[in-house]
């Protein structure tokens, strides 16, 4: 068998079985022949387990594998040690590709050597039910939306060009190097999402690694897709809890990467801050810095750094 010249991982756990046959449809359109690339689902634990006919929409080198150990980022891990190709395309189960999005993604690898990780920049949703219009301040934390240019950098921490896990494309040599890291160091299993724990943060810790490696991130406009989006997902638990898991998994990263960052020392001053920020917070916003709040202290006590 020819080694392929992408591969393209799925992780999933307990699937919306809609959502999954229309992600492997929007597969199975791809304007890159499908001769070139591999299809690998990660089945992470899902019960019952993802079926072979449902995952493998008539691709000829599409493989279930399962990781039972849960976890996003366990997943991924399998999924990396699975691919065989220089490049992969990490792909969500609720995901609908553009038709060329593998084929762009292919032609950015070979014209843009000095990229190590890259992905999309325009998320369109599908909403099963409308978001209310409440939400709107805090609706990039659902992954819908459109950058408003390209954007490509070699720093830490510069998000508008740091591309998130859906549609994320990373070299080989850069997605090996991060699984070494994650073996090296049990504090990134607490990035990404296990089970209705809504963490996250893994894929940025991956871009990163390609920045350490001397590579770029870059995010671009002409690779995009649909995110279908359930009615759960609106709802104003969700988007609380994926806050949280944000704000927890964003203090994890940064003290990954900075030893000496310790949680901030409350005095008299940080308290009368707080209380005229309450003071001037509508509801949805008070519950959403609240949410923000409890991730952070969650984050400092997982860490051992909690304040002093």
């Amino acid at each position: 068998m020819s080694t392929p010249v992408l591969s393209v991982v799925i992780c999933t756990h307990n699937p919306h079985e809609d959502f999954l046959r229309r992600t492997l449809g929007g597969l199975s359109r791809q304007t890159l022949r499908a001769s070139q690339w591999e299809f690998v689902l990660v089945d992470n634990g899902s019960s019952p387990p993802v079926r072979l006919e449902t995952a493998l929409a008539g691709h000829a080198t599409a493989r279930i594998v399962a990781e039972p150990e849960l976890g996003l980022t366990a997943a991924r891990l399998r999924g990396i040690g699975e691919a065989r190709a220089p490049l992969l395309v990490f792909v969500d189960d609720d995901n609908i590709l553009a038709p060329d999005y593998l084929e762009r993604a292919l032609a950015r690898a070979n014209a843009w050597p000095m990229l190590g990780v890259w992905g999309c920049g325009s998320y369109k949703p599908e909403w099963e039910q409308e978001p209310p219009r409440e939400f709107d301040p805090y609706i990039a934390y659902l992954a819908v939306h459109r950058a408003p240019r390209d954007r490509w950098s070699n720093q830490p921490f510069d998000y508008a060009a740091t591309p998130t896990g859906a549609g994320l494309c990373v070299r080989s040599a850069i997605a090996r190097r991060y699984v070494e890291q994650v073996g090296g160091d049990a504090r990134r299993k607490l990035l990404g999402r296990t089970g209705t724990n809504l963490a996250g943060c893994e894929d940025f810790d991956l871009a990163f690694t390609a920045i350490d490696l001397g590579y770029g991130t870059g995010v671009f406009t002409d690779l995009a897709m649909t995110h279908l989006m359930p009615r759960t997902r609106v709802a104003e638990r969700y988007l609380l809890q994926l806050v949280e898991g944000h704000a927890y998994s964003s203090v994890i990263l940064h003290a990954l990467r900075d030893s000496n960052l310790r949680a901030p020392h409350p005095n008299l001053a940080s308290h009368l801050r707080e209380f005229r920020l309450r003071r001037a917070l509508d509801p949805i916003a008070l519950k959403i810095h609240d949410a923000r709040r409890r991730g952070e202290a969650l984050a400092w006590v997982r860490l051992g750094r909690p304040p002093q």
